[in-house]
Order: C-alpha cells, then sequence, then structure tokens
C-alpha cells in the first residue's frame, strides 16, 4: 500500500494576506466570489469568506451589505495593518520598556536611523503630516 505525503501547511498568516492583497487591489469593495476570483479560484468561497469573516473580526476589514451577503473593504494599507499588529503586540506586554529595548537593538542600522528621524520629527509638531501631528510617511510629500 503507497501512503499520501503529508499535507503542506501554508505558513501562518498567508492566506489573510493573500485575500487583504486582493482587496488592497480592488478598486472598491469586493464579495467573497470576486475575492475567489482575484485570488485565481484556487480557494473554495466558503474559506475565503471564513477569511474575510475573520479578518473582519480582528478589525482589519470593513463589511456593507450587499444584496443577500456582504462586499468587504480594507480598512488600512498594508503599512497601516503592520503599525497596528506591532501596537497590539506591544499592548500585550507588561514591560514595555523591555519589549521596546529589544525590538531597537534589532534593528538595522538604516532602520534605526529612521525611527530617530520620525521620533524627531514628531517632536517638532506641526511640521508632520497635516492634523496628525506626527511625521509623514517615508517618501510622502510634506
Amino acid at each position: 500500500m503507497s501512503e499520501t505525503p503529508p499535507v503542506q501547511r501554508r505558513p501562518s498568516g498567508e492566506l489573510e494576506a493573500s485575500v487583504l492583497a486582493a482587496l488592497w487591489a480592488a478598486e472598491g469593495p469586493l464579495s467573497p466570489a470576486e475575492v475567489q476570483s482575484a485570488l485565481g479560484g484556487r480557494l473554495a468561497r466558503t474559506t475565503v469568506t471564513t477569511i474575510l469573516s475573520r479578518l473582519h473580526d480582528k478589525g482589519a476589514v470593513s463589511r456593507s451589505r450587499a444584496g443577500r451577503g456582504f462586499a468587504y473593504s480594507p480598512i488600512q494599507d498594508s503599512a497601516g495593518l503592520t503599525a497596528r499588529r506591532m501596537r497590539s503586540e506591544l499592548d500585550k506586554q507588561h514591560d514595555r520598556g523591555t519589549a521596546l529595548a529589544r525590538f531597537v537593538s534589532q534593528l538595522t542600522r538604516e532602520d534605526e536611523q529612521l525611527l530617530r528621524s520620525l521620533l524627531e520629527g514628531a517632536a517638532d509638531g506641526p511640521q508632520g503630516a497635516p492634523g496628525t501631528g506626527r511625521p509623514p510617511a517615508p517618501g510622502a510629500t510634506p
């Protein structure tokens, strides 16, 4: 009798990342069927619907009624989502100082310089991103 090879598991978050990429590339809200199509039809629509529901529960996407179902839109761009995830992980820490220190100690020299620049810009006040009191995003025009 021949053995079937073990099923390869996808890396954690890969499906959510694919679904979010499809939503970011869209010009408007997408239904689960439209997301499925954008992903090349390689996932079952029920799988796509489950992923979209989980992303909605996590606050990563919004949804609005579209017929008998929902259409989904990303709440933030990729950078905004990454920032939210980083903040969420930091909020879980009892010793925020140690967590931040370890994070900073693992930055590349370029990232450390960028972080310093962003922090200095935030301290300067109104020269940052309009209405936020924060520095503009890298590459943004003031």
